[in-house]
């Protein structure tokens, strides 16, 4: 895998995202994301939209809302609407192969973001958060905050998304090596901030004196916030997520989260666009791999101040 290095990565976020290009290109370039309630597969649609279309290109933005049924429609879709390329957020990272493989059968080109699809050699190229080095970059801030002795719980992601286990794995790798941090509960909350608050209001009962919550990603430890907040335990519970949402932002700034791993979905999503730009134009992507990994960023109430815009965070 190609690997941005943090010097690399901390000069790509200083720059907007959505720069204008001089060249000159035409077609649609269709982008299928995950979910755009959520603020980071919003990002992710605009940004590529945004740098499709200041490249010359028409683009539009629809999602499959992690429903391979859905997300194999989307792809007939952009099939018949002749696109040139399609970026694609995969719904599952065995369930999308059939999607991928339908479109590049057709002739177009897809380029993942995000997540990953079980399969090498089908997709051009797979542009994804270097979730083991965020994850660990994530859990030692955790324990710096909650300290090596204590009751923790875990809330993890969707199992259908390789990024859940990975982040998991990563967590445990460096947390394990606290054998007085005890994970007592974990729950899968499957992204989703209701779905955070709900089960953290049953770790709560079943766990009342945990000292934290380690999350998958930002909407479920947001969700865990606010079920600490209603228990009135939040003072007493360190909370860290995962994303860079501005939410996660905010909730930073008040203190109510140690911190938040920034993805570079910002840098990715432009990243999967410019390198379907030169696949259309040269037969190849540039890229010297096809699976390529961006450094995650950690953000804490040091350096919070440096977000300048939505998953941006500037030197």
């Amino acid at each position: 895998m190609l690997k941005l290095t943090r010097r690399a990565l901390m000069a790509a976020v200083a720059v907007t995202p959505l720069m204008t290009f001089a060249a000159s290109a035409e077609g649609l370039i269709s982008i299928i994301v995950t979910d755009p309630a959520n603020p980071y597969w919003k990002t992710e649609g605009d940004v590529a939209k945004a740098t499709a279309e200041s490249m010359g290109y028409t683009a539009n933005v629809a999602a499959h809302k992690g429903d391979t049924n859905a997300e194999s429609t989307l792809i007939d879709t952009a099939i018949t609407n002749k696109s040139v390329a399609i970026i694609l957020d995969p719904a599952n990272a065995d369930g999308s192969i059939g999607a991928v493989k339908k479109a590049v059968d057709a002739g177009i080109p897809v380029f993942l973001v995000n997540a990953e699809i079980n399969q090498e050699g089908l997709a051009k190229a797979q542009l994804v958060s270097n979730n083991a080095q965020g994850a660990a970059l994530g859990a030692e801030q955790w324990v710096s905050m909650v300290g090596d002795k204590g009751n923790y719980v875990e809330l993890f992601g969707n199992p259908a998304d390789n990024n859940a286990a990975t982040r998991s794995n990563g967590y445990e790798t460096v947390i394990t090596q606290y054998p007085d941090l005890v994970k007592v509960g974990k729950e899968v909350a499957d992204w989703d901030r209701t779905k955070g608050y709900q089960k953290m209001q049953s770790l709560l009962q079943a766990n009342p004196d945990i000292i934290g919550v380690i999350s998958g990603n930002d909407e479920m430890a947001l969700g865990a916030i606010a079920a600490l907040k209603e228990a009135g335990k939040l003072a007493n519970v360190k909370v860290g997520g995962f994303d860079g949402s501005p939410d996660a932002v905010d909730a930073v700034k008040a203190g109510e989260m140690q911190y938040t791993v920034l993805q570079p979905v910002a840098v990715f999503s432009a990243e999967a666009v410019k390198q379907a730009d030169t696949f259309i134009k040269t037969g190849a992507t540039g890229a010297a791999t096809e699976k390529q990994l961006f450094d995650c960023l950690l953000i804490t109430k040091d350096n919070v101040d440096k977000y300048t815009g939505p998953f941006t965070l500037s030197q």
